[in-house]
């Protein structure tokens, strides 16, 4: 089911009314903006569009890829489906800059790629909730009723592997480094520096040039400035 905050997303970047959810090559597209970009929003996994997203950049088209980043939410819990609000909290959870590499491990078949954009996108949001009252094994306590959006923030956008290394903070690396090293140097636990580390081999920001120990050892490709497609 599609959410209000979504629908919202869908019609803020849209050129007009009419380039909401329109069929490119066989494709639902969420959107079309004043550019023409085709712009797709992912609530859910990078991974989950990935094969769409590499047949429509196959077939030429220019396309903005949305996620929307929780930078704050409120959580109002009602006594049922359009009743009474029982209670309302700011939600303690909060998503870094960073953690969007744990969606790009997944993405790395077609990011970057020249007529790609991801922008990342922080969003204040409320969500409304009830709480079930026979709640099944492992499932949640509460069901989701909605979101909706409350306030657009900034937008961090990442086109090249420059980019990866900006999200990074820059880190100071030696000429060649291993997980331990970039883990110590971004202040990430080891287990996370090797998806980071996985994600920036596969886009060819670096290169394997040996191990040590059982440790596969790293160096920074050389920077290339790549120009937006026209």
């Amino acid at each position: 089911m599609e959410t209000s905050l979504h629908r919202q997303l869908k019609h803020h970047f849209a050129a007009d009314s009419d380039s909401v959810e329109v069929t490119v090559d066989g494709f639902r597209i969420d959107a079309i903006d004043v550019a023409g970009n085709l712009i797709e929003i992912q609530h859910s996994g990078l991974g989950s569009i990935r094969n769409k997203v590499k047949v429509l950049l196959a077939n030429g088209h220019r396309l903005r890829v949305v996620k929307p980043w929780i930078g704050c939410k409120w959580i109002e819990t009602f006594d049922c489906e359009g009743g009474e609000l029982l209670r309302r909290r700011k939600s303690p959870k909060k998503l870094q800059p960073i953690d969007i590499f744990r969606e790009l491990i997944h993405f790395t078949q077609v990011f970057p790629h020249p007529k790609l954009t991801l922008e990342v996108l922080t969003v204040h949001c409320i969500e409304q909730r009830v709480d079930r009252v026979h709640r099944r094994w492992k499932r949640k306590q509460y069901q989701v009723l909605d979101q909706h959006l409350a306030k657009l923030c900034e937008s961090d956008f990442l086109e090249s592997v420059a980019d990866l290394w900006r999200l990074l903070g820059d880190p100071k690396l030696p000429l060649e480094f291993d997980t331990r090293e970039l883990s110590e140097c971004i202040q990430q636990p080891r287990w996370f520096a090797q998806q980071i580390a996985y994600t920036l081999n596969r886009c060819k920001a670096t290169e394997t040039v040996g191990k040590r120990g059982n440790s596969i050892v790293y160096r920074k490709t050389s920077k290339r400035v790549r120009k937006k497609a026209a």
